[in-house]
């Protein structure tokens, strides 16, 4: 049953994404694909508590750890969307755009999962 869930879950992920990305766009604009870096930054700060939080779970939480870290937040970060993206960008001849694109993504996004494995920790701790 854990493989429906993880779908399922991949859903709510999905759809959470969507919207996030159209609330981003109509409120900062398209000059940057908000979206995507919002839900790969979100993500990955979600993603490292959900890993540190149930790092020694029992079997059960080991499924709901499967479904939130694979389904939701597989379904909410989105590594094709941002490769896509860049890509447009480097066709579009702004290389400086693209780079500045790729390196903060990467950075932001690490910085996001240690703190949210430094949080994930915490929680365990307390």
């Amino acid at each position: 049953m854990t493989p429906v869930w993880i779908a399922l879950g991949g859903a709510v992920g999905t759809l959470m994404r969507y919207g996030l990305t159209i609330g981003l766009a109509r409120s900062l604009g398209t000059a940057l694909p908000y979206g995507t870096l919002a839900a790969n930054v979100v993500g990955s700060f979600l993603l490292g508590v959900v890993a540190q939080a149930f790092a020694g779970a029992s079997a059960g939480d080991t499924d709901f750890r499967l479904i939130l870290g694979i389904g939701v937040m597989g379904g909410f970060t989105t590594y094709s969307s941002f490769n896509l993206e860049t890509l447009r960008m480097l066709e579009q001849g702004d290389v400086a755009k693209a780079l500045g694109y790729m390196l903060g993504m990467a950075v932001v996004c690490l910085l996001a999962g240690l703190a949210g494995l430094a949080l994930g920790r915490g929680a365990i701790t307390s």
